[in-house]
């Protein structure tokens, strides 16, 4: 039987509760979908229940930096990743949403992201380094984090470019005790791409000194199989689309881990307040 919260017992429960959301899109940023708005809701409902939050999303070049009144945060930016072997600089945005007190950062680079557009061409067809973007965002989110010294009680990841965060937490990161407490929650949604990413992405990857054996699936490259490695290194998985492909679904049953149902918008904060309390930070 599902517990129920009064306002104040969820209020109690989040109060000083640190949760980063990181996230493939999010409104009003980008256009609305599943995945761009339950990444607003669910940090809305943290926030207005006393919790803390950190958002972070990709800064594409279709987000209006005048209209949502981006800015460089300079002490955050400056620093060099290296993907594949290239040194790739970080630039870190931030931006208020209106009427709700929240910040949002935003991880940036010059050659990722600039183009005016966040996964495809005008043809429709995927970004030829969307696999290498997708290592730059995550290694981006942990370094910043990592420069605000800010250790997160849920680390709660929306959307397939959002997907290698969990990997790289666990593993590339392992040794870092910011994080060493922190429980992973992977949404899964029904929104992905067709065809796949790189069929380099798996050696981009071990170069990072990630056994390939722990990534295998990465040896096709498409939205499953990201997806499948995002689960693997998660503590909890929500599924966040009332449709989830069966061979995702199997894998999941497969793994052991605290499973959310899919739940409506409107019994979404009931509900995830439960999954985080009795399921995640048991």
């Amino acid at each position: 039987m599902q517990l129920r919260f009064s306002d104040k017992q969820k209020k109690v429960f989040m109060n000083g509760k640190k949760i980063l959301f990181v996230s493939s899109e999010l409104v009003p940023y980008l256009p609305e979908n599943p995945v761009s708005s339950m990444s607003y809701e669910a940090p809305r409902m943290v926030n207005s229940n006393g919790g803390q939050i950190r958002i972070f999303m990709p800064r594409y070049g279709n987000i209006n930096e005048r209209r949502h009144q981006l800015h460089e945060v300079i002490r955050l930016s400056g620093m060099n990743l290296v993907i594949n072997d290239m040194d790739m600089p970080l630039i870190i945005k931030v931006a208020s949403i209106p009427r709700e007190r929240i910040q949002v950062y935003f991880i940036d680079n010059e050659e990722y992201f600039k183009r005016k557009a966040t996964f495809t061409d005008a043809d429709g067809n995927l970004f030829p380094d969307n696999d290498e973007r997708a290592i730059f965002f995550a290694k981006g989110v942990v370094e910043t984090v990592k420069k605000l010294n800010w250790s997160p009680d849920i680390i709660h990841v929306h959307g397939w470019m959002a997907s290698m965060v969990p990997l790289y937490l666990r593993e590339y990161y392992a040794d870092e005790p910011l994080f060493a407490d922190s429980k992973i929650i992977t949404s899964i949604y029904n929104k992905g791409f067709e065809g796949e990413l790189d069929s380099e992405m798996i050696n981009k990857v071990a170069f990072d000194g990630i056994d390939k054996e722990t990534v295998s699936a990465l040896a096709k490259p498409d939205y499953n199989n990201l997806l499948k490695v995002a689960v693997d290194h998660s503590d909890a998985i929500i599924l966040a689309a009332e449709e989830v492909s069966e061979e995702i679904k199997d894998h999941i049953a497969n793994l052991s881990k605290p499973v959310l149902p899919y739940v409506s918008l409107q019994e979404a904060e009931e509900a995830y307040t439960n999954f985080y309390k009795t399921e995640v930070l048991k």
